[in-house]
Order: C-alpha cells, then structure tokens, then sequence
C-alpha cells in the first residue's frame, strides 16, 4: 500500500502522427500525471503581462512571444526578472485542482543543489494566511464511503508568475506541479469494496498531480 497506481505521460504534439510524437519528446515539450488526464500549459518569456493568461490566445501568445515547457529561456541583452504563463484545467472526470505551484532549483554559491516551492495559483477563496503561506484546502473525502466531492478547489487554473528571488547571474530551471483537491486513495476503494481491514498507517487519501517539463535559465 505505499505505492500509488500508475500515471499518464503526455506529449504536446503538432499532429497525432509518429513523426509529431518524437518531435514533441525530442524537444521534451512534455509533462506527467499521477493519473488523472490534467491539462497543463506552461511558457517562460521576456514580455509577458500579468493580463496574457487570460486572453483566449493565450497559447498562441506563449509560442510566439516565449517558450514553452522543456525549452531553454531565449537570450535577451537586457536583462530582467522572466515571467511565466501557466494554466491547467482539471481532468473532465475527475477532481477540481487545489493549486498550481512553480518548483525552482538552482545551486548556490557553495556549490549546493537549492529548491523552492512557489504558490502561483489557489483553488478556493481565501486560503492566504496573515503571513505569507498557504492553508491546505479543505478535504471533503469520506473514507468509509470511498467518496468525495467538487464542492471545493477549482475547475481550471491560470498563473502569472516572476521570481522574487530572481538572480541573472546564476542559472536555473522552473517547473510546475498542480495537484488536485484530496481524493480518495486506491486503499480506500479496495477497503469498502472488499470490506478489508488495512492497517492504521495504510494512507487513505492521496492529491494528486501532474508535473511540467522545466524551462531552463541560463546566465
């Protein structure tokens, strides 16, 4: 019971051709799920505006103004603080997203690999603490019934995002994990269907997610 079922890899393909398949893996414009079937776009840039997520074109905005996920940053001679577009839609079967968040690694001054987890984009109101973090969505699985609902999260998601933390001298990399609102876990379906009793530290409840191929940023 420590392991989840197994995920969906996705490809954005020009065309659904063999030809288009490899492209698409070769340029590694490519993302993951832990199984539900989320749809997730991400595009790193120059020029973005806070207000571009939201335009119907946005996607063909992304491609022709930035990159999209598996690509390196574009070089600029003016250097700035790179903005992202995000959007990720829920899968039409499954659970409402809880967050979109932008995952950022480097290595610091000391030769060290860094992480850091950003919240770009919440399901639900009023989930931001007085000081500066985030409070878990709230959970409306019933364990005994195997059940849950879409009364909480978000159906679709959308994100503008630029680093606070931002160092044009030391390169980098961006990808974004969504995970969806808690679930019921394959533990959970398999107690009630079977009628089994699993150990207490058998998890019950799983969110889960999708993963972006990165975009790098080189100094």
């Amino acid at each position: 019971w420590d392991f989840v079922a197994s995920g969906y890899a996705a490809v954005w393909a020009q065309e659904n051709s063999r030809a288009a398949l490899f492209d698409a893996m070769r340029r590694k414009e490519v993302y993951a799920t832990t199984g539900p079937r989320i749809t997730l776009r991400f595009f790193g840039g120059w020029n973005f505006e806070a207000e571009d997520v939201y335009r119907p074109d946005a996607v063909r905005l992304g491609y022709r103004e930035g990159v999209p996920m598996g690509s390196d940053f574009p070089a600029r001679s003016e250097r700035g603080v790179p903005p992202f577009l995000v959007s990720a839609l829920k899968d039409p079967r499954g659970a409402h997203l809880d967050r979109i968040q932008i995952v950022k690694g480097w290595i610091d001054q000391n030769g060290e690999a860094q992480e850091k987890v950003y919240d770009v984009a919440l399901g639900g109101e009023k989930r931001k603490g007085w000081l500066g973090g985030v409070r878990p969505i709230a959970s409306s699985v019933d364990i005994a019934d195997a059940s849950y609902s879409n009364k909480v999260g978000a159906a679709e998601l959308l994100g503008y995002f630029k680093d606070p933390d931002f160092d044009a001298s030391r390169d980098a990399f961006y990808y974004v994990r969504v995970l969806e609102i808690p679930t019921p876990r394959w533990t959970a379906y398999d107690a009630k269907r079977f009628e089994l009793e699993l150990p207490d530290d058998a998890p019950m409840v799983v969110q889960d997610r999708a993963y972006s191929s990165p975009i790098w940023y080189s100094a």
